[in-house]
């Protein structure tokens, strides 16, 4: 095959490579498949472009510096225009403001009883030791009123099953 292939296959790769880590970036937030094939595409294109180990070498420590200085460069940039705010949530949820996280020792309701305040299908609300509590069955249904029993906890998932089945 000729060298003029090779640089445009090389070039396509670093294209494709730019353009999965946008996708990543942007798209398919968080660092996935997209993040590491754009990754292995950008090196596999330098790879391509090198004539020997030395040119190779001195490609990837150029990339990675540009790569620095372009982070470093863009970081600036986002927090003078105020990109910052617009990824990130600046909002906190008080617990002045009704936000309460559940209850993370529900293992206390192990083997006690209760009443079923909404029909169970298979989840709704119980009232067990005068708590209303959120509770899944088994999979079968339970009508409102219906006595039950806390079977097993799971971490936020509390178990039930009817009193008598």
């Amino acid at each position: 095959m000729s060298a003029e292939f090779f640089y445009w296959l090389a070039f396509l790769l670093l294209l494709l490579g730019i353009i999965t880590l946008f996708l990543d970036i942007f798209i398919f937030t968080g660092f996935g498949v997209a993040g590491l094939s754009g990754i292995i595409f950008i090196i596999w294109g330098v790879v391509l472009l090198a004539v020997d180990a030395t040119q190779l070498t001195a490609a990837l420590a150029i990339s990675l510096v540009g790569g620095i200085i372009l982070f470093l460069v863009g970081l600036k940039l986002m927090t003078r225009f105020k990109m910052w705010n617009r990824l990130t949530l600046s909002d906190k949820q008080q617990n002045q403001e009704g936000y309460v996280a559940p209850d993370q020792e529900l293992s206390k309701y192990t083997g006690m009883e209760g009443v079923a305040l909404t029909p169970l299908r298979p989840a709704g609300t119980a009232e067990i030791d005068g708590n209303r509590i959120d509770v899944v069955t088994d999979g079968e249904f339970i009508p409102k009123g219906a006595r039950i029993i806390v079977g097993k906890v799971e971490g936020l998932r509390v178990v039930v099953k009817e009193i008598g089945s």
